[in-house]
């Protein structure tokens, strides 16, 4: 490739200009490095028309990666993101891309090197374009066939520190032009390029100064986050400040040791030293101890290969098992005394990630691939290199560890003498408080026993009041009497001995005189105070180790006693303890004494009671007695009326009945023989004649049939109402039997019917009736019908007495009265229920409560005796095992349900 001057300067000035306006734009619009290097790559390749144009940067390491890359449809393979090692670009070279700025231009088909310094290398002045050219090393040249390279153009680019302005440029990286074809370049093009790489290098600069800022804001936050957590008193959070520290430096764990507490705190990976060591916590190792007894303040350690380093060759058995690689060791001190140390891990650098064409099969990224494969080699083991910024970083934290550590000390330390101060003065006045609860618990108790006189509850109080003054595992009362505990108060997980019973065996007859005296025992410890063998193995079952007990007397009389257990240990105890007790003592004999007196009273209270309660219940019993018999009366007198007149009726009506078809029979033959002598006859006497026309022969011929018939309708009808007064009485089915319970309504209806029937005053009652298909239904038939009876009447003078309030209704149907009857049996055939309802005024909430109480009516003085619809829940419910109720509000009349069962239950009551 060389270098030549062509014509058409004009357009090549223009697209010169062209792209040094775009790069420029490019930089001035963005701070973003990648974006800028990308579209610094693809204006390079349109302008040169090259095939591939890349950006190489040099790593701290100085080894080489392909950031940025242009391609021209494919004709060289990619090489983004690959790798390269150090030695891959002779260091020589380096050198002079450093110091002279030298372009390479590479002519792969005469295998020559053209070599264009900027600078000389003498003077350090910037020389014009000459081409110094010589022959290219064979590897070079093999290595650029390999990749299917005929032409390259190396670009040095450089960058200074902007904030130091006598700080010398350094070698930043490349910008390599490659062409599958053999390219001459012109010189123009090669100081458009070198105007094109100065401008990369102050967008790097920037990129730089940018970025230092970023990290700057990012470490000064940290820091603040961190300091937040570690001096927040009284909370310091040790933890989470080394978790945010591990996190900002960017570890995968990470360790707090302190060394006066030994307290470790962990977070994320950590190593596990094997159990054949001597301390399984690494920084109480030996070794690790001596490590940092010679670490001075302000030092840090910090290793991306811990596996290299002959210190931790002991230690590192323990990271084996983990992918830590690389470590940060940080010493705190506090004014030169060593408190703890911070460690940071890091994982092993992944190389896998890094080869962009490792998937490829191009034969032309064989050499690149043996040259990643180099530089894996040479990283594989390593970690992340721990930069200068991040070490700074660490140093600070370190110091707001130190201080924070030797902060939340001294804090604690004053805390301690605090909380001893405070000690001293509770105990000064818990003597005092002491005694004003002695005096405060004897005045509750005293108030109790005046409040109540239930002796139960004062002398739960009593045990409940005095168990936290005596501080004691339990308290209870033994009554002597029965021998057992009837009131106790634990506190803690003891044993219950609430209703226990004390073997008589293991209390001599001693104990109960002593009590009787008076004498208060107080057995320190259980275990060698004088008691018989049974006394003690009672109470050491009892988990009790010292007890103190206080007779309890009423009069002259031993009622019981008022027992301390101390179950957790012996017990010494104190007078002002046993004073305590003996004064609770003396206030549950004024509680026995009353509630003695209250007992007697409220016997003889309660014996008057059950007298008085006695005498109504047999008043109650006296009053249902007679209402059953009045109603019972009533109806056998009824029924018996009833079916005698039904009897007497029954026997002309039955002759009346059977002579009537004779009686037709007779006068249908004699009106033949009539018409017969009509028709033989035609002319008759004139005396025959006349009377022929005064009795109107044959009107009497028309209408006698028809006389005959309507006085067979009307024996049909009083045969149908004696029938109707034999079913409703049901003198002869008195028993329970299975009925048809649609005939026992019908019968109700047509005895009732002069009622339903409209009249001048009363538009009528309009009967629905809707009947479901029921089987028959055992039941007493009669009592049923008295039921029907006492529901339809109350019904009928319900919505007669509703008549005469709202006047005529004969014209608006929907104020008709209305009794809607209806019958349907349930889904397993078990039970049958009747549902009788008007639309009459309804009743009150008042009122349907007491429907169904013996005596009470509504109806005025002499229309209701109030025992109708009592009597008949009582057959309902009580004969027939069913289920009456009353649905019914003022204004939407009145609904009676009843349910009773198609088969009696076991035993029906009589």
């Amino acid at each position: 490739m060389t270098i030549t001057d062509k014509p058409n300067e004009l357009q090549q000035s223009l697209d010169q200009e062209s792209l040094l306006h775009t790069m420029t734009t490019q930089i001035r619009r963005s701070l973003d490095l990648q974006e800028i290097l990308t579209t610094t790559v693809s204006q390079v390749r349109l302008f040169l028309g090259a095939d591939r144009v890349k950006m190489y940067r040099f790593g701290a390491d100085n080894s080489g990666e392909v950031i940025a890359e242009s391609i021209h449809e494919q004709r060289l393979p990619s090489l983004l993101g690959l790798r390269f090692p150090v030695d891959d670009i002779p260091e020589a070279a380096k050198e002079m891309f450093l110091l002279v700025g030298q372009r390479s231009i590479v002519d792969v088909a005469n295998e020559k090197i053209g070599l264009s310094p900027l600078h000389s290398e003498e003077t350090g002045k910037r020389l014009e374009t000459n081409i110094h050219y010589r022959q290219v090393d064979p590897c070079h040249i093999q290595y650029l066939k390999g990749m299917g390279v005929q032409s390259s153009l190396v670009m040095p680019i450089l960058h200074s520190d902007l904030q130091e302005q006598s700080a010398k440029p350094k070698l930043w990286g490349l910008l390599v032009v490659h062409y599958s074809q053999p390219r001459e370049i012109l010189k123009g093009e090669l100081k458009v390029l070198q105007e094109v790489t100065d401008q990369v290098g102050i967008a790097i600069a920037q990129s730089n100064l940018l970025s230092q800022a970023i990290a700057k804001q990012e470490r000064e936050a940290t820091i603040n986050r961190v300091t937040t957590l570690l001096h927040k008193l009284p909370t310091i959070q040790l933890q989470k400040a080394l978790e945010e520290m591990i996190t900002a430096l960017g570890g995968v764990g990470g360790r707090l040791y302190i060394e006066q507490i030994r307290e470790l705190y962990t977070w994320g990976d950590q190593p596990k030293l094997p159990y054949e060591v001597d301390n399984s916590i690494l920084e109480q190792h030996l070794v690790w101890q001596n490590w940092m007894a010679e670490c001075k303040q302000g030092n840090i350690w910090a290793t991306d290969d811990l596996y290299k380093e002959p210190r931790l060759r002991v230690l590192a058995l323990g990271f084996r098992s983990t992918q830590i690689r690389g470590l940060m060791v940080i010493p705190l001190h506090y004014r030169e005394k060593f408190i703890g140390v911070l460690s940071i891990f890091r994982p092993e650098f992944e190389t896998e990630i890094l080869w962009a064409g490792r998937c490829e099969e191009n034969q032309r990224q064989l050499l690149p691939q043996l040259s990643f494969e180099l530089w894996r080699e040479q990283k594989k083991g390593q970690s992340a290199e721990w930069k200068p910024e991040e070490i700074l970083l660490a140093q600070a934290l370190s110091e707001h560890f130190s201080m924070a550590i030797q902060q939340h000390k001294m804090y604690k330390l004053v805390e301690s003498q605090n909380a001893n101060l405070e000690l001293r003065v509770q105990e000064q006045t818990a003597e005092l408080e002491k005694s004003l609860l002695t005096t405060k618990v004897l005045k509750q108790v005293t108030e109790q026993i005046r409040r109540t006189l239930d002796l139960q509850t004062t002398l739960q109080s009593i045990v409940r009041e005095v168990r936290p003054l005596l501080n004691s595992d339990r308290v209870l009362i033994f009554e002597l009497k029965s021998k057992s505990v009837i009131v106790e108060e634990i506190n803690g997980n003891w044993q219950s001995v609430l209703g226990l019973n004390a073997p008589a065996e293991c209390f001599p007859d001693e104990y109960t005189r002593l009590s009787f005296q008076g004498k208060i025992r107080a057995n320190n410890n259980v275990s060698t105070a004088s008691l018989s063998d049974c006394h003690r193995e009672f109470l050491q079952s009892l988990q009790v180790q010292a007890n103190l007990i206080v007779p309890i007397n009423i009069g002259l009389e031993l009622w019981g006693l008022i027992i301390a257990h101390q179950c957790d240990a012996p017990r010494n105890w104190q007078d002002a303890e046993i004073d305590l007790l003996e004064q609770l003592a003396d206030q549950a004999a004024i509680a026995l004494q009353q509630a003695q007196l209250y007992e007697q009273t409220s016997n003889a209270e309660t014996e008057a009671r059950n007298q008085a309660a006695q005498l109504e219940y047999t008043l109650h019993e006296l009053q249902e007695t007679q209402s059953k018999l009045i109603q019972t009366e009533k109806m056998s007198s009824l029924g018996q009326l009833v079916a005698g007149v039904a009897h007497e009726i029954n026997n002309p009506v039955n002759f009346i009945y059977g002579n009537l078809c004779h009686t037709s029979d007779y006068i249908e033959q004699l009106l033949e023989i009539l018409s017969l002598y009509q028709l033989h006859y035609p002319h008759p006497h004139s005396e025959i004649s006349t009377a022929i026309k005064v009795m109107d022969l044959e009107f009497l011929v028309e209408d006698l049939p028809k006389m005959i018939t309507s006085m067979q309708v009307g024996t049909d009808r009083i045969r149908s109402i004696v029938l109707s007064l034999r079913n409703f009485s049901r003198l002869d089915e008195a028993e329970n039997k299975r009925v048809d319970i649609h005939e026992g309504i019908d019968s109700t209806l047509l005895i009732l019917q002069h009622h339903l029937k409209a009249n001048a005053e009363f538009p009528g009652i309009k009967v629905i009736k809707e009947y479901g298909n029921i089987p028959g239904v055992q039941c007493y038939a009669g009592q049923m019908n008295q039921v029907f009876m006492n529901i339809l009447s109350n019904a009928i003078d319900a919505l007669r007495m509703g008549a005469e309030d709202k006047g005529d209704n004969e014209n608006n149907p929907c104020l008709m009265p209305t009794i809607h009857i209806s019958t349907r049996i349930s889904v397993d055939n078990s039970r049958l229920l009747i549902r009788i309802s008007d639309n009459g005024s309804g009743m009150t909430q008042e009122v349907k409560k007491r429907i169904f109480d013996p005596f009470y009516t509504t109806k005025p003085v002499g229309k209701g005796t109030g025992l109708g619809l009592s009597i008949s829940y009582q057959i309902i419910v009580e004969k027939h095992g069913g289920k009456m109720e009353c649905i019914s509000e003022p204004g939407k009349g009145t609904e009676f349900w009843i349910e009773i069962p198609t088969k009696p239950p076991a035993k029906i009551v009589n």
